[in-house]
């Protein structure tokens, strides 16, 4: 089923991808819409309609069509009630019931890091795993949890928001009051803004663009010793994430996509050791750290397999 064509979407903050799939294949894409440039979560989908109706007409074999959205998803209803870092974005839509009218195809809808979960679980680094734990490293922290060759998700609303999740129970305020949210402390902005905090405790000026995660990983290699510092300290507050996760069920690997993970070794040498001091030995001895197989790529690529899984009546 994987080798038929769907129409993927992968949605960010400042734009919105949209591709046509075949299984790992990227086989057309269009320009990106830009996301601020919408007022209305109506104006929003409408643009996409427009965009897929055009690939739609170029390749017209396509069998379903697949979202990810980085949002409060209910995936048995179809309905997205707010979109993360998209203001206008701030109510509930059934998302599917309006694209499945005006696109005439099935439609499935589910948070944005299921889909990279999926994309690595069924094609990617996770390929042949039964248990996985995936995680998105970006502005925020996304998550995806397989168990047993099932997929988790909530009931009513998105499961796996493991941003949300605590490292601190008197640590800083997640968006929803939820104290040490992990998303607060390795958050690509709040990593940045504790750098510049760092270097400024060392007498030393920077910028935030000077803090970036890339610019600090250039930093820490070249023998920066507070770029070092926070790479060892971002791996610390990771590992109390994933060590948590493991001890919850066991996941048979640790999948880690996203800005931050393109360190490397930067990140997965004190991970490991990190993990390695607080775990039992049979779940360290178990546990696999990965990266992720299809990088920026591995958002619409679950999309686009989700959708085709979705119209043969096979989503797991």
């Amino acid at each position: 089923m994987s080798e038929q064509l769907a129409i993927a979407v992968d949605f960010g903050g400042t734009s919105i991808k949209i591709g046509v799939t075949r299984g790992a294949e990227l086989v057309d894409k269009a320009e990106p819409l830009p996301t601020p440039a919408y007022d209305s979560p109506e104006a929003i989908m409408a643009a996409m309609c427009a965009t897929m109706k055009e690939l739609q007409r170029r390749h017209p074999q396509v069998v379903a069509v697949g979202l990810g959205m980085p949002g409060w998803v209910d995936f048995y209803r179809g309905v997205l009630y707010q979109l993360t870092n998209v203001p206008v974005w701030n109510h509930q839509v059934p998302v599917r019931e309006v694209m499945e009218k005006e696109l005439q195809l099935p439609v499935v809808l589910d948070n944005d890091a299921n889909c990279m979960g999926y994309a690595e679980w069924k094609l990617g680094a996770g390929r042949g795993l039964e248990s996985l734990l995936c995680l998105t490293l970006g502005t925020g922290i996304g998550g995806c949890i397989v168990v047993h060759n099932r997929m988790l998700r909530g009931r009513y609303v998105s499961c796996a928001e493991l941003g949300q999740t605590s490292i601190d129970f008197k640590g800083r305020v997640g968006p929803f009051g939820n104290r040490g949210a992990v998303e607060e402390y390795i958050g690509h902005n709040e990593f940045t803004a504790d750098a510049v905090a760092r270097y400024a405790e060392a007498g030393i000026g920077k910028s935030l663009a000077d803090c970036s995660p890339y610019a600090l990983e250039l930093a820490a290699r070249a023998g920066d010793p507070v770029a070092q510092q926070m790479y060892r300290e971002f791996a610390e507050k990771l590992g109390c994430l994933i060590m948590n996760m493991t001890y919850a069920f066991v996941p048979e690997a640790c999948i880690i996509g996203g800005g931050v993970a393109k360190a490397g070794d930067l990140l997965f040498n004190p991970l490991r050791e990190c993990l390695k001091e607080q775990l039992f030995p049979v779940h360290y001895d178990h546990l696999r750290l990965l990266p992720a197989h299809f990088g920026a790529d591995s958002g619409i690529i679950g999309a686009g397999l989700m959708a085709v899984d979705y119209a043969a009546d096979v989503l797991q």
